[in-house]
């Protein structure tokens, strides 16, 4: 796994809280449902907002259903203002873009 970053802030603990588990979540999709081999995460601030991405080299096919665990994490980025989309072709590779507003910051 590589995570790229040069970012050097502390979230508010609440924010950092969802970000971090949300990440985890991610990156656990990744090796347990997709059975990703590798990973990357890259996390930048630009003037707007914390963009976070995760791309994993599984299979592919993941999905945001209403009653799994990406719908809640969507729903705990949200608290915050944030989002999380999803690009994950059957096949792979799968691709997840976390984003926080930098006024939640």
């Amino acid at each position: 796994m590589a995570v790229i970053t040069d970012l050097r802030l502390r979230l508010d603990p609440p924010v950092e809280s969802a970000v971090y588990f949300g990440v985890a979540e991610l990156v656990t999709n990744a090796v347990k449902h997709a059975r990703a081999t590798r990973a990357r995460i890259s996390m930048t601030r630009d003037d707007t907002d914390l963009v976070i991405d995760v791309e994993d080299d599984g299979r592919g096919g993941a999905c945001v259903r209403a009653d799994g665990g990406l719908a809640g994490l969507r729903r705990r980025l949200a608290a915050f203002g944030g989002t999380l989309e999803i690009t994950s072709p059957a096949g792979g590779p799968t691709r997840a873009r976390i984003v926080v507003p930098c006024e939640s910051l």
